[in-house]
């Protein structure tokens, strides 16, 4: 009875794909590339989901549009493409490494590299404002004074 029931809750746990029956092209070899496609676009109203997984009317929208394209004869580069002039780069679950892109992926790792080299200056000049200086002439007399006194005592 608990594996039949374990096995239920895995089964109902495991991702479900949104697209419907009423999508799927006739073609399996179409089908199949419309479905990679799919996994790699963003659904723009789920933000980290792909149009594939996704059940917005956008997402949607979009998986009847590259297959749309595909029917129409697009290579998946050109479906890519098009979906990119659309909707720009963020529609891409894993946008290419170009200029904007790598702004955004390096921008903390420098603030992060900023941040430490202000701390550690920060700290370094604490350190050196918190170092005793030595004493005067008097205050030496003085030190000396209180040791001998102590020693006598």
């Amino acid at each position: 009875m608990k594996v039949w029931l374990t096995v239920l809750l895995l089964a109902l746990a495991s991702p479900a794909l949104a697209v419907q029956p009423d999508e799927v092209l006739d073609d399996p070899a179409l089908e199949e590339r419309a479905r990679e496609l799919s996994k790699g676009l963003r659904c723009l109203v789920c933000r980290n989901e792909s149009i594939d997984e996704s059940n917005a009317e956008l997402a949607r929208d979009l998986r009847l549009l590259v297959r749309e394209r595909l029917v129409a004869g697009d290579t998946d580069t050109e479906v890519i493409a098009y979906l990119v002039d659309r909707y720009g780069e963020y529609v891409l679950l894993n946008p290419p490494a170009t200029g904007s892109t790598l702004i955004l992926w390096g921008a903390p790792l420098a603030l992060l590299l900023l941040g430490s080299g202000v701390a550690v200056l920060h700290v370094t000049r604490q350190r050196k404002s918190a170092a005793p200086e030595g004493l005067d002439p008097e205050e030496e007399e003085r030190l000396r004074a209180l040791l001998d006194e102590d020693a006598k005592g």
